[in-house]
């Protein structure tokens, strides 16, 4: 019986690393792919010729980008952006979710129901352009980085991380040294908490670094534009100057180089920093599985 055991279980890890290469193949070449078209000929990647590796290698898509000067000042917006938004959302969020743990906070479950639903209805484009200048958001950092600064479902992981993690007890024999809710919070529950920090700042670091509808709606000088506003202009350019029949089929080949190249600037940076936040992002994710 032990060995019909050993032999189920050695087929089931088998069977499972089979499923789990085919997965991580089919989520990973297209990754791949987008890299090796970025430094091939546009012909060849569209008639199928390229699969495992480059063809005819040119770099002239990341020479497009990289020479242009806007690409670096996007790129040092984009750095501030993230840093100061993610540091903002954290402070915010942690806050508020160990607030909302509390079990005798008064108004808990009006606020809840407050939060959660603005997860279904938004005031809309126009009231809030309007709120925003109003504050005197428009045009500035601040108008990229507070609209979306607390996420709901970001908030409700917190909230549930605390209710989970950290124990009314171990509250109430710091109550009895004197300790209030803020130096508990700052003393004993944030050092607790490395794991949800982890991966609240990973997913409000990939929002940031990703966003450019905020920095689209309310930014007005193209030097505080973030890195994707300008790729977004540089990719334009290019598709308008293919339009031209004198440069049709050169220009065609370049803007086509440009997408590709597009992709791995603004990705690569994410890319590197996701697998040392791995192994909090999975645990942080099964937290919101518990309990909502």
């Amino acid at each position: 019986m032990r060995i019909k055991g050993k032999t189920r279980d050695h087929a089931f890890n088998v069977v499972t690393g089979i499923i789990s290469g085919i997965l991580l193949l089919i989520v990973l070449y297209p990754l791949y792919f987008v890299i090796i078209a970025s430094i091939s000929n546009p012909d060849l990647t569209y008639a199928g010729k390229v699969y495992l590796f480059p063809k005819e290698v040119t770099w002239e898509g990341y020479r497009t980008i990289l020479e242009d000067a806007r690409i670096y000042v996007g790129y040092y917006n984009t750095i501030l952006y993230t840093i100061v938004g993610t540091l903002l959302s954290l402070v915010l969020t942690l806050t508020s979710g160990y607030a909302l743990s509390v079990r005798h906070f008064i108004g808990k479950r009006v606020i809840n129901a407050i939060i959660i639903f603005t997860m279904i209805f938004s005031g809309g484009l126009v009231p809030t352009y309007l709120l925003m200048q109003q504050l005197h958001l428009v045009n500035t950092i601040w108008g990229v980085i507070v609209p979306g600064c607390v996420g709901v479902w970001n908030l409700v992981v917190t909230r549930t991380f605390f209710e989970e993690n950290i124990p009314l007890e171990l509250f109430e024999s710091a109550q009895l040294d004197g300790c209030g809710h803020f130096l508990f919070f700052i003393h004993i529950a944030l050092p607790l908490s490395g794991v949800i920090i982890a991966v609240i700042a990973l997913f409000y670091g990939v929002n940031q670094w990703n966003g450019f509808f905020n920095a689209l709606v309310y930014l007005n000088d193209k030097n505080k534009f973030p890195l994707q506003l300008f790729l977004r202009e540089i990719l334009l350019q290019q598709e308008m100057m293919s339009m031209d029949p004198d440069l049709v089929n050169s220009m065609r080949h370049k803007a086509d180089l440009v997408k590709y190249a597009m992709i791995i600037v603004a990705s690569a940076p994410v890319l590197a920093v996701y697998p040392f936040l791995q192994k909090f992002f999975v645990k942080g994710v099964m937290i919101g599985s518990v309990k909502g």
